[in-house]
């Protein structure tokens, strides 16, 4: 019988660094990176609509290819998910709930957003939840290969061209239902909460208001320290067992010396139970940082199977296997029995695949590659990685040797804002909640604090990457019940102003 595997892509922009006796431990963990963010673990739902849990018919809207030229480009077909079960309709003024798309397929963002579908009920509302272009079936040029082939194809794949196809879809399906007067409420989660933050800034005249959750709108240069994300990931395990902390921090020297041994690849490779042998340190070095990010982001109270099958708490069972091995377990073999809790936490793999593609045409690494440009660091005193610095002339390099471009790191902020947020959303912004739980290394790169009466943070202690905008169970803790809670309060408040501010327009 075949051995059970499971494959991990893990696309990196830069080149693999071979090890050497004269190389730097930073060399395992190079800078340029793109941002560890969840479309990666996004797959298309493959159960048929009505064994769902959430149900929905699936449409196409034609999209132009470029919103902001008139040359007579081809269009493509936008993939968009509805439900209007619980739409009152345009004679009440029933509200639409748009979810904005992420980098990934949608179908799974729509059926792991279920804050959306729970409140839609109480409010009547529709559900509706768009793909973003290149993602998905939303492929421009007919396919993924030809959507991806070079530069020139990606070029359209950008957050303004997306908020674009939002926003021009949202007003035609509202025209076409002649629900103009219905409010719109968005809601997105990571790269999603951003663009919902966004698109209530760039299209206030098309959306009421914005749950942005884990929304990393100053995660860019200049604004918050680079090292942030991955010392709240380091903070998140040290809390649960500095043993635990120290293990890791310095598992990256064991790494590395095993690796420069003679028969050193092939011993890791049996260690981590791989299925080949490694050709280099590099990958393995990847595997784990992607599982103590993930972890971090996903530290939920309760089990969840959201990005894998885990257990509530998963950096505290994590911690309890590190720190728990037999006695004489190596460095090294102590961290794959934690690391198991991520990518083997039912039992059922028999061994790993690591699939290395440092050339990948992947959607979101073009997008960390052209615009959304996040530097990261790692400090060697705060955190439980090896160090090193941000590097922005490496990862210029290496986006122009995979996809002939140079980044712009400062177009975002140029184009959404960021630097003294509190006074540009004080004077120019309203009705956006940023929701953050301070477990999310994210969370370090979003707003914090109440901006005015309209531009509100909700923060947890214990909360991990938008878990608000997750379903609703009967395990979720007192705290989260409270800020659902007031999420509701706030959106509802949206709704009622917009209604006695329309009627007011109609009497006169």
């Amino acid at each position: 019988m075949a051995s059970s595997t499971v494959s991990f892509i893990i696309i990196i922009i830069t080149t693999v660094l071979l090890p050497s006796l004269s190389s730097q431990l930073s060399d395992l963990f190079p800078s340029n990176n793109p941002p560890p963010f969840l479309g990666k673990h996004s797959h298309p739902i493959k159960q048929p609509n009505h064994h769902q849990q959430y149900r929905y018919e699936t449409r196409y809207f034609s999209q132009p290819l470029d919103h902001f030229s008139f040359l007579d480009l081809p269009r493509f077909r936008q993939r968009y998910l509805i439900n209007t079960e619980h739409w009152v309709g345009p004679s009440r003024s029933g509200p639409i709930f748009l979810y904005c798309g992420n980098e990934g397929d949608i179908e799974w963002f729509a059926v792991n957003t279920g804050f959306v579908w729970d409140i839609a009920p109480r409010f009547g509302a529709m559900i509706l939840f768009p793909e973003h272009r290149y993602y998905g079936d939303s492929m421009p040029f007919g396919s993924k290969e030809e959507a991806y082939r070079n530069a020139t194809t990606l070029s359209y794949l950008t957050a303004e061209q997306a908020l674009a196809d939002f926003a021009v879809l949202i007003t035609d399906l509202k025209k076409n239902l002649s629900a103009e007067g219905c409010p719109v409420v968005l809601f997105g989660g990571s790269y999603g909460g951003m663009l919902a933050a966004w698109m209530r800034l760039k299209y206030p005249h098309v959306a009421v208001g914005a749950l942005a959750s884990s929304a990393p709108i100053l995660q860019f240069e200049d604004i918050v320290p680079p090292e942030t994300f991955y010392n709240i990931v380091s903070n998140s395990f040290k809390r649960e067992s500095s043993s635990c902390f120290d293990t890791i921090k310095n598992s990256w020297n064991a790494l590395r010396s095993e690796g420069q041994k003679e028969d050193g690849l092939k011993q890791l490779s049996k260690t981590f139970h791989l299925c080949r042998e490694l050709t280099s340190v590099q990958g393995l070095s990847d595997w784990l940082d992607s599982a103590y990010s993930y972890l971090a982001m996903v530290n939920y109270p309760y089990p969840s199977n959201f990005l894998m099958p885990l257990p509530g708490h998963p950096i505290r069972e994590v911690c309890k296997r590190i720190d728990g091995s037999p006695a004489g377990s190596s460095i090294l073999e102590r961290i794959f029995n934690g690391v198991s809790v991520y990518y083997n936490y039912t039992g059922e793999v028999d061994c790993f695949q690591l699939d290395d593609d440092p050339h990948g045409m992947d959607g979101w690494n073009w997008q960390a590659c052209t615009e959304m440009v996040m530097p990261m660091s790692s400090d060697q005193n705060t955190s439980m990685f090896p160090a090193y610095d941000w590097d922005y002339s490496a990862f210029r390099e290496g986006c122009q040797r995979d996809f002939q471009v140079t980044p712009r790191p400062r177009w975002i902020t140029t184009e959404f804002g960021g630097h003294d947020i509190e006074h540009v959303l004080k004077s120019f912004g309203s009705n956006i909640i940023f929701s953050n739980g301070l477990l999310d290394p994210w969370s370090g790169g979003s707003v914090l604090k109440n901006i005015s009466e309209t531009i509100i943070a909700l923060i947890t202690k214990e909360g991990a990457h938008h878990i608000d905008l997750r379903a609703s169970l009967t395990e979720d803790p007192d705290w989260l019940v409270e800020q659902r809670a007031t999420e509701i309060k706030l959106i509802q408040g949206w709704i009622y102003n917009y209604s006695k501010k329309m009627k007011a327009t109609f009497e006169i």
